[in-house]
């Protein structure tokens, strides 16, 4: 799944994110313990879709 072609840098890649309605640029981060990519969910984010621990949401992420 790794994919240093388009990594940054320590795992990172510059990605489009989007729940619901709400777009914004970050990042995700390739997390060796998971072989998966990661992407961290800002207060900012949480706050605007009012999102819960336990919620179960679609995420659209372009790189």
């Amino acid at each position: 799944m790794y994919n240093s072609q388009l990594e940054e840098g320590w795992g990172r890649m510059k990605a489009t994110a989007t729940i619901n309605s709400f777009l914004w640029e970050t990042a995700i981060w390739f997390d060796t313990k998971q072989d998966t990519y990661l992407l961290p969910l800002k207060a900012e984010v949480r706050k605007k879709e009012k999102l819960a621990i336990n919620d179960t949401i679609i995420v659209q992420i372009k790189i």
